[in-house]
């Protein structure tokens, strides 16, 4: 099921504005929403609280992602700070980087960052500053192997022609089928132009962050969900190692290419950035919580890789 969002066009104004808009107050069958302008707009709960800009800034987005821009990086010019924020204000009024106090808050933004540096790295052996120095250094996949063509799904998203649907994006897309879902989603014709995703970044950043927020199935939990508080285990989900928090949107977002594994370096890899990140945007590592919270080692996934039901799978 589709979250209801609304189209990016809306959001087409300045970010200096955000910190000029001010505060609407209203109770709705007895309780409190605000609107906070362009950023957190249509009277919502989590509009009553920080929007995203009030506690990370284009200065900590630039030191977080700091070589993206160098001549040896894949998508010079292609990600920025406004680019994030103004994706961001269509999921801020649902909760996304709004919800709870401040430190949820920054946790949540700082995982959900985390996830894009990890997987648009190229750090890997390149240069200096390690991977936790060259996230957003990708916006496609460089060298796909194949054309992630289901025909499985040719009643429902098939394949446009000349379309090729490897890793694109934020959080990568791969598949007909995610990019048809995700582009009916949130009202952009992916399935005919999955290049859409390589071309324009807030539309990129959007594609993430509706990933974010998206249970894969109903009753399982968002990555939102797992680092909001809004997730509860079931007496089966704590019987298979699996709690929420970091370790909880691993599980979610990579299944068994990641969790269940041990202590394994792509699920390490991920971790360092987040913990890099938290240092960055001054939380502090020690918030991401014990072992069993922070890893997806133990966890059984949510949902084995039988099925491709991961749009970043």
């Amino acid at each position: 099921m589709c979250l209801l969002v609304l189209s990016i066009l809306f959001v087409i104004v300045s970010i200096a504005d955000a910190d000029t808009s001010p505060v609407l107050v209203k109770k709705v069958k007895g309780k409190k929403v605000c609107d906070q302008g362009w950023e957190c707009k249509g009277w919502s709960q989590y509009c009553c609280n920080l929007t995203i800009s009030q506690y990370f800034d284009y200065y900590q987005f630039e030191n977080l992602f700091s070589k993206r821009n160098t001549p040896i990086a894949h998508a010079v010019g292609f990600w920025d700070f406004k680019s994030f924020i103004t994706a961001s204000a269509i999921y801020q009024p649902l909760g996304f980087g709004t919800t709870g106090n401040k430190t949820t808050q920054m946790l949540e933004v700082a995982a959900f960052l985390a996830h894009v540096g990890s997987q648009t790295s190229c750090g890997y052996g390149v240069a200096t500053g390690g991977p936790t120095a060259w996230g957003l250094c990708y916006n496609k996949e460089m060298s796909p192997m194949q054309d992630y063509c289901d025909d499985n799904y040719k009643y429902t998203y098939p394949c446009a022609p000349g379309a090729l649907y490897f890793g694109r994006g934020a959080l990568p897309v791969f598949w007909n089928y995610n990019y048809g879902y995700i582009g009916d989603c949130i009202k952009a014709d992916l399935l005919h132009h999955p290049e859409y995703l390589e071309q324009n970044a807030t539309l990129a950043f959007q594609a993430a962050i509706f990933q974010w927020i998206t249970p894969l199935k109903k009753g399982q939990p968002s990555p939102h969900d797992c680092m909001v508080g809004t997730y509860k285990p079931t007496k089966n989900d704590t019987a298979s190692g699996r709690f929420p928090g970091f370790g909880c949107t691993m599980n979610i977002l990579y299944g068994e290419r990641t969790c269940n594994k041990g202590d394994v370096d792509d699920m390490n890899a991920i971790i360092t950035h987040y913990l890099y990140y938290l240092d960055l945007m001054g939380l502090g590592r020690e918030y991401a919580g014990p072992h069993e919270v922070l890893t997806c080692a133990e966890q059984k996934p949510f949902n084995p890789s039988t099925t491709k039901d991961s749009a970043s799978t």
